[in-house]
């Protein structure tokens, strides 16, 4: 005997009424399980933010102790010294002591590395531009010596001349009148402002910086290339044996270049060379659980003193795993 309709129609609304709730149920559970892993990622990458920036500040004050502890010990800069040595990725345990709290352990299997270089070992874009009696005007040696370095890098001269005329625009003296001057560059990356494609200031990167004033190269550090373009006279040849000459016996003055290259005496100037530098740049790299944290720094040093003139991170990268 059939079950009479309605009978059906109502068991057949109880199941479909059933599988909806257990569907709603599964979705209100998926929802609030997905909302509690978003949340403790933030929680952890949060976490790792702090405890990251609170490394490389250490990392910042390890790189003033050695750059103090250089005025202290010698007033000639070169290669051969401490600051000139990378950190390699060591493990902050290796820093520390080994009775530290059970909740230490995370930190202590931080992985940080750090290289001070510097600044003044390169060709100071800054340089380009001069300011006498309040009249903005280009520097002609400099120009000179930029121009040899794009050559060299085969770089476009019109990127050159853009930056150029962007410069003395950025430091033409202020009028009453309203002017489309472009900001005064910052940092070496905000030369882009100006004009300079990304690809050129990379290729420039190793041999040319941005540093708040003009600045004279320092023999000791510089590469062969900006040598090579810091000095008319001189051939790129001659700038790779005095770097290789300079690695066994660095430069106590200036004049001591003669020695190796006598066409250049000339050409040497306290205002353009140095054997010493004020300008460096902290660069600190730090892997935890998982996520890396870059940053970067540029240090002025006015005998022991060191000052930050900035400072920035490049972010906190993270490998998460994908919900399952």
């Amino acid at each position: 005997m059939s079950k009479p309709p309605a009978r059906r129609r109502q068991r057949g609304a109880a199941l479909l009424l059933a599988m909806l709730t257990v569907a709603l149920v599964a979705t209100i559970s998926a929802t609030a399980y997905w909302q509690q892993w978003r949340g403790l990622q933030f929680e952890l990458t949060a976490r790792q933010r702090a405890q990251s920036a609170l490394l490389l500040d250490g990392a910042l004050a390890w790189a003033r102790l050695i750059l103090r502890e250089d005025a202290r010990a010698s007033s000639v800069d070169h290669l051969a010294e401490p600051w000139a040595v990378a950190l390699q990725e060591t493990r902050l345990s290796s820093f520390l002591s080994t009775n530290q709290a059970p909740g230490d352990d995370l930190m202590l299997e931080a992985l940080l590395s750090g290289q001070i270089s510097d600044e003044q070992g390169k060709l100071n874009l800054r340089n380009l531009v001069e300011i006498v009696n309040d009249k903005t005007r280009l520097a002609a040696v400099e120009h000179q010596s930029v121009a040899k370095l794009f050559q060299a890098l085969g770089l476009p001269a019109s990127e050159l001349q853009l930056l150029e005329q962007g410069l003395l625009a950025a430091y033409a003296p202020a009028s009453g009148s309203t002017t489309d001057a472009p900001l005064r560059p910052q940092r070496y990356e905000q030369l882009a402002w100006l004009g300079v494609s990304r690809q050129t200031l990379l290729k420039l990167a190793p041999h040319a910086t941005w540093l708040p004033e003009a600045t004279p190269l320092n023999l000791n550090t510089a590469s062969a290339l900006a040598l090579y373009a810091s000095l008319s006279s001189l051939e790129l040849a001659r700038a790779q044996a005095v770097v290789a000459a300079r690695g066994r016996s660095h430069f106590s003055a200036i004049t001591e270049l003669r020695d190796l290259a006598p066409e250049t005496g000339g050409q040497l100037n306290p205002t353009r060379h140095a054997v010493t530098s004020r300008y460096f740049r902290i660069r600190g790299l730090l892997r935890l659980e998982g996520a890396t944290l870059e940053a970067n720094a540029l240090m002025v040093r006015d005998g022991i003193r060191i000052g930050v003139l900035w400072r920035s991170h490049g972010g906190l990268q993270r490998q998460v795993q994908a919900l399952q």
